[in-house]
């Protein structure tokens, strides 16, 4: 069965008149009746004459979801909906039709009815796995079959009996916390990629000052290479002194060639940093490794990652370029 969520606001102000009522309800009155939009087109069409100052994304995120609550919910499908301060759900199946009725609510007037089969399931008895695709922050979405049948589990289960999945919770709970962190660092490698030559030299020398260091930017060199020199002292004359050359060229990865322009020359003393969002070669790396000076290869895995790491250390101007959320897990 195709189950929903159909979130009773963010405070849950609207779980308990859900429950009295026997419906799910959506706002949006200034759409009117969402049932004369024939395609999700028009109605983002429709959207956009009405807000016109919003962001783009934000139209086929507000289109889909009203269209679907319109078009795609049927009836005989399932619905929960949620209250986060008594953190139980409320589980039942969506009857007859959609329907515009302001007569439940005029904030409210997007309305399905529902036959309620269960109204106190708490948070506690899903597992791990279904908490998580019942976290996001949308006031509607189609929960995943494994999560659908996980709530109608506890939803028929009598108060007090294990759920199947819950022996397993905390191995679940540290893939999750892997998987987040996982993403996390792509979103951040997006943003770095993102930047321009003269931000992307700003946050390498900003991460290089994280790390108690005074980073000095020359001229870009006729390779568009950036060029940095960072000491204790920012004039490179206190030991160890750090030369950085930058090749921000996502897709392109550095060979050997270029490992080896960059050292040749190199005072025995200097540290030697080479920053390449693109990568490097594997002979590249052999390169590195074979050099009379000492050499870090940083790609952009490696990048995000020390970003994370020293972003409590960071300048305020480093972090604008950036800008992280700290998030909070639960641990032990």
């Amino acid at each position: 069965m195709t189950m929903w969520m159909v979130r009773a606001e963010s405070d849950g102000s609207l779980f308990q008149p859900f429950i009295d009522k026997g419906l799910v309800a959506i706002g949006w009155p200034d759409m009117g009746d969402l049932g004369r939009f024939e395609s999700r087109e028009t109605l983002m069409a429709e959207l956009r004459d009405r807000y016109p100052s919003e962001r783009a994304g934000w139209y086929a995120i507000a289109g889909g979801m009203l269209y679907s609550f319109s078009r795609k919910l049927k009836a005989g499908d399932g619905v929960v909906s949620y209250h986060p301060t008594r953190r139980v759900y409320a589980v039942g199946e969506l009857q007859k039709e959609y329907t515009f009725d302001p007569g439940f609510d005029p904030a409210y007037p997007n309305v399905w009815r529902v036959e309620w089969k269960a109204m106190e399931v708490s948070r506690d008895a899903l597992a791990t796995a279904t908490k998580n695709s019942l976290g996001s922050a949308l006031t509607l979405f189609q929960l995943p079959e494994t999560a659908e049948e996980d709530v109608w589990r506890a939803a028929t289960r009598e108060e007090g009996e294990p759920s199947e999945d819950e022996v397993e919770a905390d191995e679940e709970e540290k893939l999750l916390l892997e998987d987040l962190e996982s993403r996390s660092i792509e979103f951040i490698k997006d943003r770095i990629v993102g930047l321009d030559w003269e931000e992307m030299q700003s946050l390498i020398a900003g991460a290089l000052g994280a790390l108690g260091y005074k980073a000095r930017i020359s001229a870009r060199g006729p390779d568009r290479g950036v060029d940095i020199v960072a000491s204790r002292d920012g004039f490179g004359f206190e030991n160890p002194r750090i030369v950085v050359e930058v090749k921000h060229r996502t897709g392109e990865q550095v060979g050997a060639p270029g490992i080896r322009s960059f050292v040749g020359g190199r005072h025995i003393d200097d540290k030697c940093l080479y920053v390449s969002t693109g990568g490097f070669s594997k002979e590249a790396r052999y390169e590195a490794d074979r050099a009379n000076v000492r050499v870090t290869l940083l790609d952009l895995d490696d990048l995000a990652k020390m970003l994370v790491e020293n972003y409590e250390s960071l300048d305020g101007e480093t972090r604008r370029l950036v800008p992280l959320r700290r998030i909070y897990w639960p641990v032990g």
